[in-house]
């Protein structure tokens, strides 16, 4: 089983500013704000289950998803 330390480094853009809160929606994940408005997520997912549990509470919250984006390989 992967550790946190041992998680793939992930990148997710949605459509719009979510506001000051929106780290505390998506645990360990760092956000950013682009020119344009949007939201940009940075952080660690551990495995696909993880990563299909985040992509989940995006669509049920009713967010755009713009991009998915694995920044780093897993280290096995």
């Amino acid at each position: 089983m992967k550790t946190q330390e041992k998680a793939t480094l992930y990148k997710i853009k949605l459509k719009g500013y979510l506001g000051d809160d929106v780290e505390s929606l998506f645990n360990n994940f760092k956000a950013e704000y682009t020119p344009d408005g949007d939201t940009v997520l940075t952080g660690p997912v551990i495995d696909q289950a993880e990563l299909h549990g985040i992509l989940m509470r995006i669509r049920d919250l009713g967010l755009v998803l713009v991009l998915v984006q694995q920044i780093n390989g897993e280290d096995d």
